[in-house]
């Protein structure tokens, strides 16, 4: 939230010409960046439109919230409205969704979805668009589950008339999801006062900014109710989107023969296998033949584990993108390839009978395969030499067969407590798109320490599990070897990561487990994979509570820059084939996967003493649960 005040005091601020400078000033401190010239143009002219409907309302009391941030998300709320019911005098809420188009039209006959002449790309339609804000925030906000019929949603299409929107009412309005235009000024403030009495609303503020916040439900814990039972995950703005395109996709196929590809892409967290899980339940369910593809064993194992737990059919619909050398062209409706930025140049491997190894790029197998071939990626996340899934690929191998691609980029951030700038920071610190470290300003959404020693770092996470109950686990670079076979009697696993006095084992290799530890695909997911140290490739595409993170030798600060040392990684898929500048920006793409796995906190440290003094002057020391040991 930028700003909270009465609608009086907000309008007030307007009127001296201070509340856009005052947000301006707020969003920077917040979110670590400048805010977009679209979202200060949205402050200058839509928040008055709102603000003077409520005191034309006689609403001048209610409590204004500002750029509400969506629980555990980078999404926010326009304005939220608090205030008394003026009927059951109990706590009453209003999401409002601003809107400075005079002109929206439908995409095609997809109502959900809509055109904006000044956008290239369709966009959510808003009356969908506030009402998924409305049902996020009951999913995630305490107060609001335990009242639920307390909160309302509207779009208030203040430079609108009703002949330019009219086709977006085709979308069903209710409570939580309704759209009033610039035309329809006397509605919209019966409307307000239906909901809002003229009272001070600044207690029911305090109510809803102090509601629990439930941890984001973890992918794997309900992936098996979303298979079978849809309402396990609420989808919002670009998600609803990117599900949508699909599904309208799906349509056209079926429709007249039709083929289009799609992208989604966005950072760690941003919600791509929420949307993939979505898809492939609410498909499977209307008998669309669909499946679900990744190039990770941990990932696929796992979906198949817990997806599959009690309905070994539901185990079938996780393949391999090696899966599909020999496919039939369009055999299947929907093929979501999930986790994309492991495709690789080809499917073939040592294993690949000779009458399969036909040089074709692994891209286009995946393309011939179905009628919708989806595609979700974050580049950011290559980490093997030969991955190579990236949206230009993709967009070339469907040029190449003459097909349509779309693309939808998720920018939101539902990982790291949903904070951007946390994300922000660490693509800073590793310099993946030229920034450079800087230092990290708490922003109340995820909390990062740095430790001193392993010890320290294994302690603080021990405390996280024993006294707040949260997940955890601790991931390093590949800089130890990897012990893959244990010996028949051994009664622990190998010690193989080894910093000074403190000894701890890489997280079990293969399928099996072994002396309690769970097999690799499981380790992020298995509260027994505690202990052990993962790995990039078990932690990827994963996420926990608390996220611990041994930052190895391949990888140091030295005065002014950091320093890839190819030598220290024992990751035997380096070759010296590998180029410098490969693995140079493969490592540091792995840092980047471990140091975005945490949704409660990180805790980071590095094994080199001028790194880790660099990373303690980047991260100062913050309030909360703390142990004496972490800086």
């Amino acid at each position: 939230m930028l700003f909270r005040e009465s609608a009086a005091s907000v309008a007030a601020r307007i009127l001296e010409g201070s509340l856009a400078l005052y947000l301006t000033e707020n969003f920077r401190h917040q979110h670590g960046r400048n805010a977009g010239q679209a979202e200060i143009r949205s402050w200058e002219r839509s928040l008055p439109a709102l603000v003077n409907a409520l005191m034309e309302a006689g609403l001048d009391s209610v409590e204004v919230l500002i750029e509400y941030s969506l629980p555990l998300t980078s999404k926010r709320a326009d304005a939220v409205l608090a205030g008394v019911h003026p009927t059951t005098g109990e706590p009453s809420y209003v999401v409002v969704e601003l809107k400075q188009w005079s002109a929206a039209y439908p995409e095609e006959d997809e109502p959900l979805l809509c055109r904006i002449d000044a956008y290239p790309q369709p966009v959510l339609n808003p009356i969908e668009q506030v009402r998924g804000y409305c049902e996020y925030l009951v999913s995630f906000n305490g107060a609001l589950e335990r009242m639920p019929k307390s909160l309302a949603g509207v779009a208030f299409l203040h430079n609108a008339t009703e002949f330019g929107v009219a086709g977006l009412r085709s979308v069903k309005e209710d409570q939580r999801g309704r759209m009033y235009t610039g035309e329809q000024r006397g509605a919209f403030l019966d409307f307000l006062r239906s909901r809002l009495a003229a009272k001070p609303g600044a207690e029911a503020a305090d109510v809803l900014l102090g509601g629990k916040i439930r941890p984001s439900k973890q992918l794997m814990a309900v992936a098996a109710a979303e298979i079978r039972d849809r309402e396990q995950f609420v989808l919002i703005a670009e998600q609803r989107v990117a599900y949508e395109q699909v599904m309208s996709a799906v349509r056209k196929a079926k429709r007249s023969n039709h083929k289009q590809v799609i992208v989604v892409t966005g950072g760690p967290g941003s919600g791509k296998s929420v949307v993939a899980l979505s898809l492939l339940g609410e498909l499977y369910r209307r008998g669309v033949t669909a499946l679900h593809a990744t190039g990770s064993a941990s990932f696929t194992k796992t979906m198949r584990k817990v997806a599959g737990a009690r309905m070994p059919a539901v185990q079938q619909l996780f393949k391999y993108f090696n899966s599909f050398m020999d496919a039939e062209p369009n055999d299947l409706d929907v093929l979501i390839c999930d986790e994309a930025h492991r495709l690789r140049k080809t499917s073939a491997n040592r294993y690949t009978k000779a009458e399969l190894r036909t040089g074709r790029p692994q891209v286009a197998e995946l393309i011939d395969a179905a009628r919708v071939p989806v595609f979700l990626l974050d580049q950011h996340q290559v980490v093997r030499p030969g991955e190579m899934g990236t949206k230009e690929e993709i967009k070339r191998a469907a040029a190449a067969q003459g097909l349509d691609c779309t693309v939808v980029e998720l920018d939101g951030q539902f990982r790291c407590g949903g904070s951007d700038a946390y994300e922000k920071w660490v693509v800073d610190l590793l310099g993946l798109e030229g920034g450079t470290p800087s230092q990290w300003e708490p922003d109340g959404k995820l909390e990062l320490r740095t430790a001193q020693s392993p010890r320290e770092l294994e302690d603080f996470l021990v405390a996280r599990r024993q006294e707040d109950h949260y997940s955890a686990r601790m991931s390093a670079g590949y800089c130890w070897k990897w012990t893959t076979k244990v010996t028949p009697g051994m009664t622990t696993l190998p010690a193989d990561v080894v910093i000074g006095d403190w000894a701890r084992p890489w997280n079990v290799y293969g399928e099996r487990s072994v002396l309690g530890a769970p097999p690799a695909p499981l380790w992020a997911t298995d509260p027994a994979g505690f202990g052990q140290v993962g790995c990039v490739y078990t932690a990827q595409g994963f996420e926990y509570d608390w996220s611990g993170v041994i930052i190895g030798p391949d990888l140091v600060w030295r005065t002014d820059r950091w320093v890839v040392d190819r030598t220290a990684s024992k990751d035997p898929i380096f070759t010296k084939a590998t180029p410098d500048s490969d693995i140079d920006r493969l490592i540091r793409n792995t840092y980047k996967v471990l140091l975005t796995r945490g949704m409660v906190g990180t805790i980071v440290y590095s094994t080199d003493p001028e790194t880790c003094e660099k990373l303690s002057s980047l991260v100062s020391p913050v309030s909360g649960v703390a142990t004496p040991a972490v800086v």
